[in-house]
């Protein structure tokens, strides 16, 4: 174990994932099971950390038999929906369990793919000192979400208060008493707005374009019970087999499977809807009405699974504004209607850009734009849309750069699309033949 500890030093890794959350962890899972030798580097100082890093009042907003991860399940009495210190507790033990080679305090700074010699030279930083790696694979395992999007309304360097990305949100302990102002309506902005209402802020949250809503309860019960709950354990339905069954409908129809469920979440809570709709907040269930994880592999955004923030929104806990920014004023936030907010915190949750901006950053931008966008349901090229026709663009499979993948999204998709890209590594390492990108034409990321 010492000696496969110093892969990256005496030998070089066959596979080097960069990023080492969920996904970069599950996948380093399955390919230690493989025998591909792969080594998993992350900027932060222990495995885990990326969710003990963000605020106090973050729990999965998913059932824990949803989110377990490969191989080694949570345990039996853990809550249905785990705080972020113990799933980030969890991540930690399972690197050292599962003998994963990882390097924390490691972050690197730039990419090549090497064509003569068929490998990426990666140039990076570990604890201070200097190295250059030479995997012939390359996994971007940085999250579904790419580089934090952070506005450029007028005005934003002269407030006097704080402000911040979600990314970045500590927490509101250290808000008490003061006025708070969140840009944004989706699960992070409902989040931050409840964590500062209950330390005591003064919180509004300014919604610039519809939301869909779901009751935490009800998408257990009427979308993810069947598969994943204590009920459908005792029917003998495991994850795996749970797992399976999810993937086997195709997404061109998963729509179709959708629309019934949120209708009957409709009826099942029309007060609760109807409380909302009374305070103001604008209400929607996706383009096709097919809610919630339909929006989430199109956009990956425009959604809240409710876990009680709804209610503090109906009750006018959680003061609400709507329209645009129009500018940000020394001691406000001025929407396009001349409304004034007046904060001493402002916190933007403006969400994230495509995967392939981590691919700007660290390989170049020229790639970036050859790979296209990731996530999202469509073709990786607007001309010929080859196999993956209907698909998440780019993740987990071959992309329009030699050698690059892209690995993210939530627990449950780091479990069970890690096995995938996993084999894949193992059949290239093998030098068997599988599906490669044979497409000169580029598409560029919207």
């Amino acid at each position: 174990r010492d000696e496969e500890a110093e892969l990256g030093r005496t030998r070089q890794p066959y596979a080097l994932v960069v990023g080492g959350g969920q996904g970069g962890i599950a996948l380093g899972a399955r390919l230690k099971r493989l025998g591909v030798p792969a080594l998993i580097v992350d900027k932060h100082d222990r495995p885990g950390d990326q969710w003990r890093s963000r605020y106090k009042s973050l729990h999965l907003h998913d059932p824990v038999w949803y989110d377990h991860l490969p191989y080694l399940p949570f345990p039996d009495h853990w809550p249905v929906f785990a705080a972020k210190d113990k799933v980030g507790d969890w991540l930690e033990m399972y690197t050292k369990v599962m003998e994963l080679n990882y390097w924390s305090r490691t972050e690197v700074h730039s990419a090549r793919y090497d064509e003569s010699a068929a490998e990426w030279v990666v140039e990076l930083t570990r604890d201070g000192e200097r190295l250059t790696l030479r995997p012939k694979q390359l996994v971007l395992a940085t999250g579904m979400s790419g580089v934090p999007n952070l506005p450029h309304y007028p005005g934003m360097e002269r407030f006097a208060g704080e402000s911040h990305h979600s990314s970045r949100h500590p927490g509101g302990e250290a808000y008490r008493g003061k006025r708070a102002v969140v840009i944004g309506s989706n699960n992070s902005a409902h989040d931050i707005c409840a964590d500062f209402y209950e330390n005591g802020a003064d919180v509004t949250m300014v919604q610039r374009s519809s939301t869909h809503i779901v009751k935490s309860d009800t998408l257990m019960e009427l979308a993810l019970g069947g598969l994943y709950s204590e009920e459908a354990l005792a029917k003998g339905i495991t994850t795996d087999k749970a797992d399976m069954l999810f993937a086997s409908v195709p997404y061109r129809i998963m729509h179709e499977f959708h629309v019934p469920v949120y209708e009957q979440a409709k009826v099942r809570d029309a007060d609760f809807y109807a409380r909302l709709e009374k305070a103001g907040f604008r209400l929607d269930f996706g383009d096709d009405g097919s809610g919630l994880f339909m929006k989430y592999l199109r956009r990956g955004s425009g959604y809240y699974i409710d876990v009680g923030a709804s209610d503090l929104i109906a009750d006018g806990k959680i003061k609400l504004a709507h329209g645009k920014v129009q500018e940000i004023a020394e001691d406000a936030v001025v929407l396009d209607d001349g409304t004034r907010l007046p904060a001493d915190v402002i916190v933007y949750a403006t969400g994230y850009g495509s995967m392939n901006g981590w691919a700007a950053k660290l390989i170049s931008q020229e790639v970036a734009d050859r790979v296209g966008k990731c996530w999202g349901l469509g073709s990786d090229t607007t001309k010929d849309p080859g196999p993956w026709e209907g698909e998440l663009r780019n993740m987990w499979k071959p992309t329009r750069q030699d050698a690059l993948w892209f690995h993210g999204g939530n627990l449950h998709q780091s479990r069970h699309y890690s096995l995938y890209l996993a084999l894949q590594l193992k059949a290239r390492m093998e030098g068997l033949d599988t599906p490669v990108y044979a497409l000169a034409e580029t598409h560029h990321a919207a």
